[in-house]
């Protein structure tokens, strides 16, 4: 059967998979949505463990489904079908993504158990088409069982939950996590195309920032006044400031040809991914009086500090000549430490926390700048 575009030839990002990043974005946006049900105070514990849950699976999802597009894609009819499937059961995941999980539990992990299926599925054909060296039949192989172990998790909640009462389908999440980990040597012996992975990766953290903008847009409603224009311009600029930092980095430090990127480098974006997600819910609590105070600057600081950590992590993925330009955690460390000091003697004046925030934010930004034109410098006395 011919493929529907041609071969993916270099491994670029086709259209088919920007749409299915799309689904995600959704999902992440209802996954968000679970936070905003408390009636005034703060979200409890049940509230923020089910909201961790479903936004852990969602991306688990996409790890899995772009590691094996960017490995093993080809542009194909068949690959059309794996995501084309994948989207279809994303649709049941964001349904059930509630919590109300009583009357959508069945749906949503029976949904997530056929998704783990169809992944698992897509490298059982791998293995079957052809001779392959023994370390890629491994790789296939122990994917292919990883995915199907983690399918039996999931579908055994189904009657468990209604005994305990309690949902025990997170365990799969621990072992494909885990399993991430134990398996890096062997995914090392099946080199990512780094140009792709890195692209996809890049799309996604540009797709949340995208689900931050549309968020923003509650700061630009009610009467037109100083406080409208005072919020909605902050939140702006944090956005606005999380993201070139985001693009900096990936323009003028990562190295984008390495061979080494894959399990590590995506889940590391992982939790920065997360963290923007934190820090979105955390902008729209800071215009919200009912919500506690000490509740939304805990969140805020502690989204910032996540994202800035992993960035700071991702330096490990530098061009040779910037690998000393996020390595140098003390300057962000104080910097960090004034910031979360200033947001705990503020904490009861959203006006003065979110105008520290964007100082925060940028003067964060400045280092990173900073610290690459000194790198570049040095470079050029060096040589």
């Amino acid at each position: 059967m011919a493929e529907l575009t041609g071969n993916m030839s270099g491994k670029k990002v086709e259209y088919i998979e920007l749409i299915y990043d799309l689904i995600f974005v959704y999902l992440l946006g209802r996954s968000n949505a679970l936070l905003h049900s408390a009636e005034g105070g703060f979200p409890g514990g049940g509230a923020w463990f089910t909201y961790l849950i479903s936004t852990l699976v969602i991306l688990q999802v996409w790890y899995f489904s772009s590691l094996y597009i960017n490995r093993c894609g080809t542009n194909g009819v068949w690959d059309h079908l794996f995501l084309f499937v994948n989207m279809y059961l994303l649709y049941y995941l964001a349904d059930g993504t509630r919590l109300d999980w009583d009357g959508h539990f069945i749906r949503y992990n029976a949904a997530w158990g056929l998704l783990l299926v169809n992944h698992a599925l897509a490298y059982l054909r791998q293995l079957r088409r052809g001779t392959r060296p023994v370390w890629e039949q491994a790789h296939l192989r122990c994917h292919f069982f990883l995915l199907l172990g983690q399918a039996v998790v999931v579908f055994a909640a189904i009657p468990l939950y209604g005994a305990v009462h309690f949902p025990l389908s997170w365990l799969s999440l621990l072992l494909g996590f885990a399993a991430s980990f134990f398996t890096h040597w062997l995914d090392r012996l099946v080199p990512v195309e780094p140009e792709h992975l890195t692209e996809r990766v890049m799309l996604l953290v540009v797709f949340t920032f995208g689900e931050s903008i549309v968020s923003l847009a509650g700061y630009f409603t009610g009467p037109f006044g100083v406080n409208t224009l005072y919020f909605s311009l902050t939140g702006f600029l944090i956005v606005a400031g999380l993201l070139v930092s985001y693009g900096y980095l990936y323009n003028h430090v990562i190295d984008r040809e390495r061979t080494d990127l894959g399990n590590g480098y995506m889940l590391l974006h992982i939790v920065v991914i997360v963290a923007l997600n934190n820090i979105t819910v955390a902008l729209e609590f800071m215009r919200e009086p009912e919500v506690d105070d000490v509740g939304k600057n805990v969140l805020i600081v502690a989204s910032f500090l996540l994202y800035y950590i992993f960035l700071s992590l991702i330096a490990h993925y530098a061009k040779r000549q910037m690998r000393g330009v996020l390595r140098s955690f003390l300057g962000w460390l104080l910097l960090s430490l004034l910031f979360a000091a200033a947001m705990a003697l503020t904490y009861r004046n959203g006006r003065l926390s979110i105008g520290i925030s964007v100082l925060y934010v940028y003067a964060m930004f400045a280092m990173l700048v900073l610290r690459r034109r000194r790198a570049l410098r040095d470079e050029a006395a060096a040589g």
